[in-house]
């Protein structure tokens, strides 16, 4: 455990963010987990919604944008081979 009040406070905001980004990156991967669940039908809303929640997590900086750009681009090639 810390012992310097700095420290304890670094360790209390890393714990805050921890968490914070776990709620993020769970959002994520459900919104990614239903895109693959969709019909062929819903599949065009439905990617723009976990578009949105990715370039979210990334603005955020909980993944890198370079990440985010690869798992879009990754769910919209799954997603063409899908609907074609």
């Amino acid at each position: 455990m810390a012992n310097h009040k700095s420290a304890k406070k670094r360790a209390k905001q890393s714990e805050t963010r921890r968490q914070r980004n776990a709620v993020v990156k769970t959002k994520m991967k459900n919104a990614i987990k239903s895109l693959t669940e969709s019909s062929v039908e819903t599949v065009g809303a439905a990617m723009t919604n976990v578009q949105s929640v990715i370039a979210k997590s990334a603005k955020k900086g909980v993944i890198h944008k370079k990440t985010a750009a690869r798992k879009t681009s990754r769910l919209a090639k799954m997603m063409n081979r899908m609907s074609a």
